[in-house]
């Protein structure tokens, strides 16, 4: 399966915002995609549009094709969070910007405009990183399909954007992709304000205990199991395994991945995630 093919396999993000009163769709498309669905978060951070951006590391999460010449990028950066750059020309044969605007690709960006939708004016490759292959670039993409999903545009996350570099090295390094996920996956959930506590029952406001069976409610945290519950049953030793990142375990492994995939079809609104599933496919994770 080629990289373009896994890019397009990502679930459609949100519509590019306008540009001066013009609002930007993929060439040979119909309707632009749908907006994702609203869900509980912390209120957003202060935004900021400004006129003149420089040397902002960033990395690109997903392109989509504007006009004949042009691309739409979809871009997370450490100090601005995930915005919408139009990167004018990337695609004549001859742009600076043709070869450099590639999934996983350490960046120092620089873009100018007051809209939400701003103009690339310098992308430069800044290395460093090695590059994803086989099941690690399968992971890179559902990552990208993660933050494209989750992220509001312009909420500025930098604690998640160096858990999103450390990720990737950890990926190329061919860590345990199921540990290596895992601790994303939670790490964005808590940095966009919607993680529930893991450690504390909400029936008793104590600690949760190792030796009992607990599900946990998206929007409030963990409860003990009831015979009716349809949830994901974790043990308290799972629950206090991921919340000091701690995951040996085999029975935490296999149990974390069933509460993390039910709590992020929650907060996505039960919007598929289709990397997710290719992934599934491939390595049952």
């Amino acid at each position: 399966m080629s990289t373009a093919t896994l890019a397009d396999a990502a679930a459609a993000p949100q519509a590019p915002p306008e540009a001066d009163g013009v609002a930007p769709r993929a060439a040979g498309q119909g309707a632009a995609a749908s907006t994702p669905p609203k869900r509980s978060r912390a209120p957003s951070r202060e935004r900021t549009f400004g006129t003149k951006v420089a040397g902002q590391p960033a990395f690109v999460l997903h392109s989509y094709p504007y006009k004949e010449t042009s691309l739409i990028i979809d871009m997370f950066t450490r100090d601005y969070g995930r915005v919408a750059l139009i990167a004018k020309g990337a695609k004549r044969p001859h742009s600076q910007l043709r070869g450099v605007l590639q999934t996983f690709q350490p960046l120092s960006s620089s873009w100018s405009g007051k809209s939400e939708l701003r103009t690339l004016t310098e992308a430069e490759w800044v290395g460093g990183m090695l590059p994803l292959e086989k099941t690690a670039l399968l992971c890179g993409f559902y990552l990208n399909e993660l933050l494209v999903k989750l992220l509001a545009r312009d909420d500025a996350h930098p604690a998640l954007f160096d858990h999103y570099v450390a990720t990737l090295n950890q990926l190329a390094h061919n860590e345990p992709a199921t540990i290596v996920l895992r601790k994303f996956e939670r790490a964005l959930l808590k940095e966009t304000g919607v993680a529930a506590d893991l450690t504390r029952c909400t029936a008793s406001r104590e600690r949760v205990r190792a030796d009992l069976v607990y599900v946990v409610d998206p929007e409030r945290g963990a409860r003990p199991e009831r015979a009716t519950d349809s949830w994901p049953r974790v043990s308290g030793k799972t629950l206090l395994d991921m919340e000091n990142e701690d995951y040996q375990d085999a029975a935490t492994q296999a149990q974390s991945k069933q509460l993390m995939r039910f709590l992020l079809a929650h907060h996505l609104g039960g919007a598929p995630l289709n990397t997710r599933q290719i992934l599934l496919d491939l390595m049952q994770l």
